[in-house]
């Protein structure tokens, strides 16, 4: 049998290799790069594929090439989950236990870390340089008042503003004016800072200045032809709303300086009581020394990330997730807009990170005494997950910087009362609003067997539901079956996300 298998005659050789190039032999194709030579007989090129093509062209330039693409966007061919943010590029994560690394991600953070650009406030600098270098260029005097509450960049815009005024003075060719800044809590006494101002000057008759006051000083300087070339002074009086509580004569006094007909004091006011202006503006403006007024608004949840970010994006690599920093820029942004609140979320966060990181690099240690004498090794630790600074991290910071009361009750409860709200979320987040006693057992009782714990029975559950509602987070209504009494939280579910989020059980439940 063999030999009749391998008993071919060319002629068959020959028809069986002509139809299998036909049908049975698979055709080979060639990529176009490989060979100028075609397979088989050349095609021609179609008027949708190439516009240039026509029939009377001959057969070598009939054949298909290759046509002309739109260039198109590496990012625009990225699917669109793949596609990379603009603010969060994928950079390599770092690492903890680098003692520079961690010195320099907290540095980057810190409240008194100044940022190379202040984002987000472009429109309230460039008010105040234009005031400012108007008042120059006319050499006349004024008065800006800056309000807003703590943490929206008041302070810093102002650093700012006076670089960038040098910045300009030099590209125009324009006297530079002189520049004091003080802070007046630093004040011994709220006349001290008459003293400060008329330091700038250096006036030649110091032994007068024991019996007259420097105010008077002052005024006598500012009612008389000031000599040509006399630079103007730029005053930044920061914390001026400590004068109003003090000293409130003080405050109408240096604002009067700015009305003084040869006065050269520029003077910028910084306040955190938004509501200072309309206390005592009014009685400015029956003086005649009406400042313009400049306010800063609390910052949004959307200008909160983009500022940390900007904070973010100079380090070599990533520390957070993107979805942990939007939850400490919607809860900061909810509460008070304060930037230095975010800041001082997000170092918490690093601190919860460090202790983690200790606690399983201890928890490692401990595995591998109890596995000398085995020769399998302990599995490694998912690092580059436990490098990042997740939502869970931030979350417990943002609980320990804003403490609630409602937060601290959830965080107070027994674990089984935990788990009724944790259920009683996971069933309102289709839309229900309320939900019966018998729908509610089922579900805890489905996430108590997922964690290996033991459901208590339907009645000490209607009963720890009755607690609940006495505390004010849940509403037990009535009915004659226990199992249709209907159920609806009193509280925002996000509330209870925020509390129970901390702990990994409800944290994967509740995701």
């Amino acid at each position: 049998m063999p030999t009749v298998a391998g008993r071919r005659s060319s002629r068959a050789a020959d028809s069986t290799a002509e139809i299998g190039s036909a049908a049975a032999t698979p055709v080979k194709y060639r990529f176009r790069s490989d060979s100028n030579d075609l397979i088989g007989s050349p095609m021609r090129k179609s008027p949708r594929l190439c516009t240039h093509a026509s029939p009377n062209s001959s057969l070598k330039d009939n054949v298909i090439e290759k046509c002309p693409k739109p260039s198109m966007n590496l990012l625009s061919r990225l699917p669109l989950e793949e596609k990379p943010s603009d603010n969060f590029v994928k950079r390599p994560t770092w690492d903890p236990s680098d003692v520079e690394q961690l010195r320099t991600v907290k540095e980057a953070i810190h409240v008194s870390t100044a940022p190379k650009t202040v984002v987000c406030r472009e429109q309230e600098q460039n008010m105040i340089f234009e005031f400012c270098k108007n008042s120059i260029k006319q050499e006349k005097a004024g008065s800006l008042y800056v309000c807003g509450c703590p943490g929206t960049g008041k302070s810093l815009s102002m650093e700012k503003v006076k670089d960038t005024l040098v910045n300009w003075a030099d590209e125009e060719g324009v006297q530079l004016p002189d520049m004091l800044s003080f802070n007046c809590t630093s004040l011994t006494n709220t006349s001290e800072i008459f003293s400060k101002i008329l330091g700038q000057y250096n006036p030649p008759k110091k032994q007068n200045r024991s019996s007259t006051s420097s105010l008077e000083l002052l005024r006598n300087l500012y009612s008389q032809k000031q000599p040509p070339g006399t630079r103007m002074l730029l005053v930044v009086a920061d914390e001026l709303d400590y004068l109003i509580t003090r000293d409130r004569a003080v405050l109408h006094d240096l604002f009067m300086l700015t009305t003084l007909p040869f006065s050269k004091c520029i003077l910028l006011g910084i306040a955190n009581a938004i509501d200072l202006a309309d206390r005592f503006i009014p009685k400015l403006e029956s003086l005649n020394c009406k400042p313009m007024v400049i306010t800063f608004r609390a910052y949004s949840k959307d200008q909160i990330v983009a500022i940390l970010q900007e904070r973010l994006s100079a380090l070599p690599c990533t520390v957070f997730q993107p979805q942990a920093v939007e939850l400490c820029a919607r809860r900061v942004a909810a509460a008070s807009g304060d930037m230095r609140k975010a800041l001082s979320v997000c170092r918490s966060a690093i601190e919860m990170l460090e202790a983690e990181r200790k606690d399983l690099m201890s928890d490692s240690t401990l595995l591998s005494f109890d596995m000398i004498g085995d020769q399998q090794k302990p599995a490694p630790l998912d690092m580059p997950t436990n490098n990042m600074v997740r939502i869970d991290h931030v979350a417990a910071a943002l609980s320990r910087t804003y403490k609630s009361s409602v937060v601290d009750t959830i965080q107070s409860l027994p674990q089984h009362q935990q788990i009724i709200l944790c259920s009683a979320v996971k069933l309102f987040r289709g839309g229900k609003k309320d939900t019966t006693i018998g729908e509610l057992n089922k579900s805890y009782t489905d996430v108590c067997k997922s964690a290996s714990i033991p459901p208590v029975v339907i009645s000490e559950l209607l009963s720890m539901c009755q607690v609940l509602d006495d505390q004010g987070i849940l509403k037990l209504g009535q009915a004659r079956d226990d199992k249709l009494k209907r159920v609806t939280l009193k509280i925002d579910g996000a509330d209870i996300v925020f509390a129970l989020q901390g702990v990994r059980f409800f944290r994967n439940c509740l995701e």
